[in-house]
């Protein structure tokens, strides 16, 4: 019995340190989301990690490589957003977005902490799990 307690315990307290995370770093994803939607490009880049803003350079590349690489985020019609969970000690959000089709796509959000705050450091689209009957 103490050995579950503590496993349950010690399980509980590795979860803290991202739950603790969750609010600002989701503030920050659905704040460039909301950006880009009125083509806010130069306030969607302040939300770009140091590397990604010097792996673009401007606000305008930044913007055009989100709108045509990744669409479903440039104009999402929902988003909803999943679990928050740390990976090799990088934290990651899966987001779900619905884009205008209607078409739905699970997106990873790699994040970082700097002195302005959560920055988002890298988005990965997930393949759509395959569906078979």
């Amino acid at each position: 019995m103490r050995i579950g307690l503590f496993a349950l315990l010690t399980g509980m307290l590795f979860a803290l340190p991202a739950a603790a995370q969750e609010k600002p770093i989701q503030d920050t994803i659905q704040n460039q989301l909301n950006a880009f939607q009125v083509d806010d490009f130069a306030t969607a880049f302040t939300f770009a990690s140091p590397n990604i803003k010097a792996l673009f350079g401007t606000p305008e590349n930044f913007g055009a490589m989100v709108s045509e690489g990744y669409p479903m985020v440039h104009r999402p019609s929902a988003v909803t957003m999943l679990e928050l969970r740390e990976v090799a000690g990088n934290l990651w959000q899966r987001v779900m977005i619905t884009d205008e089709a209607g078409k739905t796509h699970l997106l990873d959000y790699q994040m970082i902490e700097t002195p302005e705050g959560w920055q988002i450091n890298g988005v990965q689209l997930l393949r759509a799990p395959d569906v078979g009957a």
